[in-house]
Order: C-alpha cells, then structure tokens, then sequence
C-alpha cells in the first residue's frame, strides 16, 4: 500500500503542474511571442537519430533534454560530448558537454551545458551597409542542474533548474527555467525464465522552459538623439518582455526481444536482436503540436540503428511549412566495452535531421559510461 501511496502522490503532483500549462498549449495565434527558442533544441545525437520520440524510454545524460526522470537510470558515472552542425550552411554550431554520476541507492545528480557558437558576423549600419567596421559573436548558454531518483521499480522522477543567458556584447538576457518529468515501467507481461517482471512497456510524461519572462538589457538599446529643445542626449529604449517557449511532451514505448534466448543460470531472457517502438506526443504553448514516432534496431548492445519522424500540421506544404524541418530523421551508434567486469563502455552517435531550406542538421557525440 505504501508504493501504491507514493505513485499516487507523484503522478497527482505532476498533473497539477502540467494541466494548467496544457490549457494553453498548441495556439498557434501566440506563435512569434516567445524567446530563448534555443531551449527547444536537442543537441544530442543519441536520441535526434530517432525524431526525439523516445522520452519513456531515454536513459541516462541524454534525458536531461527530453525528460529529466530517465537519468535515474545511471549506473554509476556517465560523461558525453556532442557537437550539432545546426542547419548546415548557416553557420550555426551548437556544443554540449555534461555528466551524471549516481549518489547513494538511487538518486542521481547530472550536470549539463549547453553553448551556440554563430561565428563573427560584420556589424552592419545605416552609415556602412556593407559592413567593415567590426563584427560581434552572438553567444548563447544554459546550464543545467538535475536530480531524479528511482521511487519504485516502477517509478522514475527527476526535476532540472536551468540557467538561461544570452545576448552580444552591449545586449544580455538571463532567466531560469525548470523542466520536470516522471517515467512509468509498467512490467507487463512475464518471461520465459521464471515468470519474471517484463519492462516491455513504458510511459513517460515531462514538462519543460517553465519560468519567469525575460527581457534584454544593455547599451545596445541606447543611441544619441536630438530633443525638441535642440539638446542632444542619450536616449534609451525598453526591450519588452517574452515568455520562455514552455512545453509538455507525453510518450510510450514498447519493446522486443526479437531472437529471445533464456539464460537459466541467470534466470532471464537474453537477445540479441531488440527492437524498440516509441511514440511522443509534444504540446507547445506557442507553435504548432508535434507527434513525434521513431524505431531503434539493437543488436547485441554493440550496434543501434535508428530513424524516426516528426509530424506537425502542414508539414508536408512547403508553402505553409512553419518550421524548417521537413520530419524524417535517421541515425546510428556504436557502442564497445572497456570494462565488461565494471560494465564501462564507449559509444560513438550520429544523427540527421533533413530540412528545407538549408542541408539538414547533422549531430555527432561521444558517450563515455564507466
């Protein structure tokens, strides 16, 4: 009865921070009066090469981004780089860098940071159109804090802080966001060794960008004018606030052991041939509704083969396209053993994302578990 309390009091607790977010969530009249929209970037490769769609199911660092609850399930520690070329030919290149590591029986702690590197851009001017007089670098960061923790067998929860910053350099803006999600194991079905719980199916539920409105300040928002009077004297202009592009994404995953082989030392099935199907359905508050359904092949925990789409509504109307992404998503890992007695392993991911315009979005990671 005390498991079954405590589920109730996560699921409930959850639901009366998402349900008033959700109200408002897909308007697509409020579309263009949001910022920091690099908070609606993924930059990991792992989970991209699947079109995001496994949110009850990622484990480990990469589900800081798309449900916090899932890094719960790190072993001990967990290291990963990754570098997105982001809509290639533009420039744009997004680094991110983080870690868990497991504290006491079942909680985690992961830290994670995000940068956009834009590259020098010529300032541009009324007086000098064509540039020549200087350039400035766009910066973009979010740090990232989070904790989840195992409840149950069954339940996983974890809650992220992020910090928020960006600007030039006479520009800033900074805020704080919290993300926060749950996982559900629901162990249906047994095995074939020992009638077993089964982890074949596995909802999820998270919540992202809650927080406070931002504004941009700086010298950047100040020129020299003339008043009425004749005198002339530096006037400031206001920036007017935005909201963060707050979201609420719900998913499943269904499992199978393709080639099942019962270990009767260990008493469980083995495979090596696993495929796993995922869904996720992405509320936004202010663009349109996503669905998100992607597949991963694994084979024998060494190669993971991956592809997925995004649907959103006119998606496949390059005339009335609200997004430069176009919805197919493809990727694939390679994961080797360093350790197998500790269970180390190193994993090379790569993902693609297809756009139009630009040439797509391609991702590529380093993941070190020890």
């Amino acid at each position: 009865m005390r498991k079954i309390s405590i589920k109730l009091r996560i699921i409930i607790a959850l639901a009366a921070f998402v349900i008033p977010y959700a109200t408002f969530a897909g308007n697509e009249q409020r579309a263009g009066s949001a910022g920091a929209s690099e908070l609606l970037v993924n930059p990991w490769a792992g989970s991209t090469g699947w079109a995001d769609a496994n949110m009850a199911t990622v484990r480990g660092l990469e589900a800081i981004y798309s449900n916090v609850a899932g890094i719960a399930f790190t072993k001990r520690t967990e290291l990963i780089f990754a570098r997105s070329s982001w809509l290639t030919g533009s420039g744009l290149n997004f680094n991110s860098f983080g870690l868990t590591q497991k504290v006491g029986e079942s909680g985690v702690l992961a830290l994670w940071g995000v940068t956009l590197d834009a590259g020098d851009i010529d300032v541009r001017t009324v007086e000098s159109p064509e540039g020549g007089i200087g350039k400035f670098n766009p910066k973009y960061t979010n740090i990232a804090i989070a904790y989840s923790k195992e409840f149950s067998n069954s339940i996983y929860g974890g809650m992220a802080v992020k910090i928020v910053t960006g600007g030039i350099s006479d520009l800033s803006t900074s805020s704080v966001a919290i993300d926060a999600g749950i996982q559900y194991v629901t162990g249906v079905g047994k095995d074939k060794a020992g009638n077993r719980r089964m982890d074949n199916l596995r909802f999820g539920i998270s919540m992202k960008n809650v927080g406070p409105t931002m504004m941009y300040k700086g010298d950047g928002l100040s020129f020299r004018g003339t008043v009425p009077s004749g005198v002339s004297m530096t006037l400031e202009q206001r920036s007017a606030e935005f909201e963060l592009p707050s979201l609420i994404k719900i998913g499943f995953s269904l499992h199978f052991n393709l080639t099942p082989k019962v270990d009767t030392i260990a008493k469980k099935v083995k495979s090596d041939n696993k495929l796993v199907v995922a869904g996720t359905f992405t509320s936004n508050s202010f663009t349109r509704d996503q669905y998100h359904l992607g597949l991963e092949y694994n084979w024998r925990e060494i190669v993971f083969a991956r592809c997925g789409y995004v649907y959103e509504k006119d998606v496949f109307k390059s005339a009335d396209r609200a997004t430069a992404f176009t919805g197919p998503t493809a990727g694939v890992s390679v994961q080797l053993p360093m350790n197998k007695e500790k269970g180390s392993t190193v994993s090379i991911d790569y993902s693609y994302r297809d756009t139009n315009p630009f040439s797509g979005i391609h991702s590529i990671g380093v993941k070190v578990t020890l």
